[in-house]
């Protein structure tokens, strides 16, 4: 029932303080028209303030765009001496997290930099980095760092005690795009946790392995940061665009997916590139480029 009475409250919010992009509201409408499942959208023009939304304040799985509050959250305990960038950490089995995470090849008693879990957490989503380093600052102490930043839903919720409810229904993490939006803005615009965190952060969120969506449908020298996410009924991406012509934002994520293939030709994979595309152009409407023939091979990222 509280979840329910969130989305009025957050209809507002997104909607009082920025001007709607009519045209590109309904060129989005038109690209997620026949989509078999849920599909929610929010982007923001940095420099206009403009913005285009479909479903940007419903609940959504994150996946493993969660670990962007699990990064902030690292930050903070960093800024506040708790903890500190490049300290040894000693790995132990009882933390692997099976699958092919890169992190869970090491041995048992293993040393590694906190700052290179990090990366590994970010750069590969690597699920054994990122709940090695949620453990290490604890899911409440994230959870909170985000309420604290004004975020009403953006949650932890795998291992925190009290989520256990909500984590059946949305999984690790839950938020809107909205304020997926919002977190990255906040590092881009150095107010999340402090501008020398934010800074850091940036430079992490900007070399990411899994660029075969989104990040494959804007020029390869253009800087982005982004965060991807994928379960089987949900697949997702937040990016912030550094654009010649000025910083855009723009979250697309998907729910109760029909196609839950993991192939190239999966329909909420086309939907994201199809979406990115059409932003690139819409906002740099001179640039001829798009993506060389040839180079899909180079881009099957496992």
């Amino acid at each position: 029932m509280k979840l329910k009475l969130l989305t009025p409250f957050l209809l507002l919010t997104t909607a009082t303080f920025a001007q709607t992009d009519k045209k590109l509201t309904v060129q989005l409408q038109d690209a997620v028209k026949g989509f078999h499942g849920q599909a929610g959208i929010y982007v923001q023009n940095l420099k206009t303030g403009k913005t285009a939304a479909i479903n940007a304040d419903t609940l959504f799985p994150t996946a493993s765009m969660i670990k962007v509050s699990i990064q902030c959250g690292l930050m903070d305990k960093i800024e506040k001496g708790e903890l500190h960038y490049n300290q040894k950490l000693v790995y132990r089995d009882s933390l692997l997290y099976a699958g092919e995470d890169l992190l869970g090849s090491f041995k048992d008693k293993d040393t590694v930099q906190l700052s290179k879990v990090a990366m590994l957490m970010i750069t590969m989503s690597d699920n054994t980095a990122s709940l090695w380093l949620q453990k290490l600052v604890g899911g409440n102490y994230i959870n909170n760092w985000l309420q604290q930043n004004g975020f009403k839903v953006m949650r932890v919720n795998s291992r925190v005690a009290g989520r256990e409810a909500i984590r059946k229904i949305y999984g690790w993490g839950v938020s809107t795009p909205y304020e997926m939006c919002r977190l990255f803005t906040m590092i881009r615009k150095g107010e999340a946790v402090s501008p020398a965190a934010s800074e850091r952060m940036y430079r992490n969120m900007g070399r990411i392995y899994w660029d075969e969506h989104a990040l494959a449908q804007i020029p390869p020298y253009v800087h982005t940061i982004s965060k991807q996410g994928a379960v089987d009924e949900s697949r997702s991406e937040t990016v912030l665009v550094n654009a010649p012509h000025g910083d855009y934002v723009f979250s697309i994520i998907t729910n109760h997916n029909t196609d839950q293939s993991w192939g190239t030709s999966n329909e909420a994979g086309l939907l994201i590139k199809k979406i990115s595309a059409l932003l690139w152009h819409y906002f740099e409407p001179a640039s001829d480029w798009k993506p060389v023939e040839g180079v899909d091979k180079f881009m099957l990222n496992e």
